[in-house]
């Protein structure tokens, strides 16, 4: 029989790469050389066309080489649950956070099923607590806490007695769910009775939101009357603890946390919610690690804390998992992902790359932290003179009872939880909206302020430390949160991102300067970078975008002459890239239409970059001018639907919606102006040539593929309601479309040598 101690909890391999793979990525890079030779081998017989379609081809290249960079050393984990009880006398508590911010955006029904997942997850209940924010401060939101607390009475133990998977209730009594063939005695009547108690759950919830103002609001709901969501004070509610420290059955402690807010003063959204969240915790049950999830990212796998267990406490040093992170996936998405929502191909390639060099990024939601890390420790602070590590108020704030846990953090000391009712005068002090003045929160303690993507900030912070991450990716998914299901929300929260991500790229924290001056590697900051030049790369998309069509218009020409032999790199180059695509999502069993969606619709996708990504870096231009802040905008959920009745809305289920708004105004003025220039080239009303070869076949098959792309722009011209492009946005895309086709002749064309 093995040594017990000899069984490991976890190991790191390197993934295995095809040859197939290799070698398509080092030819797209080859070919991506000898078009930028090309280019400047003939630029001084061309001018203005041929030098910006050089500098647009330097960044493709520049962005290929980061991607490489990126995805080159994959790496996965493999954990063994199975040997943690025997490797580890006593498993170590977790504290759960979960974050909503509008009751409205965001259905309380929603946060519950979140809060039950993790309440019924595989771990001992007594090690666990579970902190609610709500930074919408919402009656409703603890209305619904509070009944979900007597509904999990029931659904923890009947989760753990059946052993049951997805533990979030309306998943697991969804249409799609089956019952086991082998039901044990007595199951199928529980089940029945779990379900009607699920549905009354979600009747009381239903109920209590259409009739707000039917609620006593007294007792526990007394500080909620004429409550100023924008300026109130502290709220915080021991919703359930267990007293009794049950550990198979129990139900862990259930916090509600709504932190003080005052309109004079700036409350950093969901990075200032999360230290409020970290420094309530640190005084009511201070557990070692924590683990953080948006509201609608319910646990899908009843294992994930015992897989973050064998990750964090399996290597010899610490250093090698400062967080563990579960990758984003969705549930429930429309067939074909007209959206681009599922990111297929960065789940195969880059979240493995990541893993292979410091990490994966830190996510935001989904992610296990060490309390320790977040406090700001660097390594040498954990493996030092405790008595060197300034704990002090200028670190942690003025609270003693604060300081006190930082100790037994840092110092490993096991502490029993404290009795959280006793705690709650502690944890409104540090929840205060001028707690954080005159300290290091935001700056080198907790979630890091500075952008509306607080997590990718915080994330290389703590590499920039030292530190290193660990991606798990089991199998089935240990979280599953709920995608975009509209044009315009999906389009909302990625301008949010490229906003957020070009304020880190412009700051004091760029990964630049925390390879220069701290402990960023190298490849990892190549890796940040590619992230965080997401939004840049609009530009040179858009100026591409648009080159076919100037062509025409002008009749010139950027392409190489189908009889020139040089044609053969760029159409090299456009094939490779789809097929290297194109490859993997047949590999995976998806459809072509998919990779299409993606194509379009995904990140890199076209219909993104000049919408959403366009429009974030005009933001973040603001900013830097003084001019606006970046806004953080919530992302919409979906209310949960037990039926799909509704046949209208599955008809138009991924069709794309319109309003009003000036982000669909340069996607609509490309498809005016492509249309234009094809009309031109097809009925030979282009001016003559200016001495050189006009536009040929490349450009004209070039207009053809943008207008493919923007196809969902087409249709909206022609469609009604909100899947009709409103009238004013078609005036504003075409005065901008005339305006460029006035513009176009006043640029002077060289004649050729």
């Amino acid at each position: 029989m093995a040594n017990s101690q000899s069984l490991p909890l976890c190991e790191k391999k390197p993934l295995k790469i095809s040859t197939l793979q290799r070698a398509q990525e080092i030819a797209i890079l080859f070919l991506f050389i000898c078009l930028l030779v090309y280019r400047l081998l003939s630029l001084t017989d061309h001018g203005f066309v041929w030098l910006l379609a050089f500098l647009c081809e330097s960044w493709f290249a520049f962005n290929w080489v980061l991607t490489l960079n990126t995805q080159w050393t994959p790496v996965e984990y493999k954990t063994y649950p199975q040997n943690l009880l025997q490797q580890v006398p006593e498993l170590p508590a977790v504290d759960m956070f979960v974050t909503t911010a509008d009751a409205e955006l965001e259905p309380p029904i929603i946060t519950v099923n979140t809060v039950l997942s993790l309440l019924a997850v595989d771990y001992p209940s007594h090690k666990l607590a579970c902190y609610v924010s709500d930074d919408g401060c919402s009656p409703l939101t603890l209305y619904s806490l509070t009944e979900a607390s007597k509904f999990a009475q029931f659904w923890v133990p009947f989760c753990k007695k059946y052993n049951i998977q997805v533990r979030a209730p309306f998943r697991y009594f969804s249409g799609n769910s089956k019952l086991p063939n082998d039901n044990p005695i007595g199951f199928l009547q529980e089940w029945t009775k779990m379900k009607d108690e699920y549905q009354k759950l979600c009747q009381k919830i239903e109920v209590a939101v259409q009739n707000l103002a039917t609620l006593d609001f007294s007792g526990d709901y007394v500080d909620f009357a004429d409550i100023d969501k924008r300026n109130h004070p502290t709220i915080i509610k021991v919703i359930w603890e267990n007293k009794e420290r049950l550990s198979n059955n129990g139900v862990p402690h259930l916090v509600y946390v709504a932190r003080e807010k005052r309109s004079d003063q700036s409350h950093h959204h969901k990075a200032g919610a999360m230290n409020v969240l970290t420094r309530v915790s640190g005084v009511m049950t201070n557990a070692p690690f924590m683990l953080n999830v948006d509201c609608d990212m319910y646990a899908n796998n009843s294992k994930i804390v015992l897989y973050a267990m064998c990750l964090l406490l399996g290597f010899k040093h610490e250093k090698e998992g400062a967080f563990v992170q579960y990758p984003q996936m969705y549930y429930d998405t429309l067939k074909d992902d007209p959206f681009g929502n599922q990111l297929v191909l960065p789940l195969k390639t880059s979240w493995p790359g990541f893993a292979g060099m410091q990490g994966p990024l830190y996510a935001g939601t989904g992610c296990f932290q060490r309390r320790k890390v977040i406090y700001g420790f660097s390594l040498i602070d954990t493996e030092g003179n405790l008595r060197d590590v300034a704990l002090d108020q200028e670190r942690f704030g003025n609270s003693a009872e604060l300081i006190e846990s930082a100790t037994h953090t840092l110092s490993e000391k096991i502490d029993h939880p404290h009795d959280l009712f006793g705690a709650v005068e502690a944890a409104n002090q540090v929840a205060g909206s001028s707690y954080e003045h005159n300290t290091l929160w935001g700056t080198k303690v907790g979630w890091v302020y500075g952008s509306v993507t607080e997590d990718i900030l915080t994330g290389m912070k703590i590499h920039a430390r030292g530190w290193k991450s660990i991606l798990c990716m089991p199998d089935p998914p240990g979280f599953m949160g709920s995608a975009p299901s509209s044009s315009h929300v999906m389009l909302t929260q990625r301008k949010r991102w490229v906003a957020g991500l070009l304020e880190i790229l412009f700051s004091k924290n760029s990964p630049i300067f925390a390879t220069l001056y701290a402990k960023l590697e190298f490849r990892q900051c190549l890796a940040y970078t590619s992230v965080l030049i997401w939004g840049l790369k609009s530009i040179p998309d858009l100026c591409y975008t648009i080159l076919p069509a100037y062509c025409i218009i002008t009749n010139s020409h950027f392409l190489p002459k189908v009889k020139e032999p040089a044609l053969i790199i760029f159409v090299a180059v456009f094939l490779m890239k789809i097929l290297y695509t194109l490859r993997f999502y047949l590999g995976f069993g998806l459809s072509i239409k998919q990779w299409w969606n993606q194509a379009r619709m995904g990140p890199s996708g076209k219909i993104p970059y000049v919408t959403a990504s366009l429009f974030g870096v005009v933001t973040v231009v603001f900013k830097l001018l003084g001019i606006s802040e970046v806004a953080f905008e919530v992302t919409q959920k979906d209310q949960y639907s037990s039926s799909s009745d509704d046949q209208e809305d599955d008809a138009n289920a991924g069709r794309f919606t319109f309003d009003e708004s000036p982000i669909y105004v340069p996607a609509t003025t490309l498809l005016f102006v492509h249309f234009t220039a094809l009309a031109m080239g097809l009925f030979g009303m282009q001016p003559p040539a200016h001495g050189a070869d006009g536009a040929g076949l490349g450009e004209m098959m070039c207009c053809v593929w943008v207008v493919l792309c923007f196809w969902p722009f087409l249709k909206g011209l022609f469609g009604k309601g909100k899947y009709g492009i409103p009238l004013p946005t078609i005036f504003k895309s075409a005065a901008v479309a005339l305006l460029f086709m006035h513009f176009c002749g006043r640029i002077p064309l060289p004649l050729r040598r």
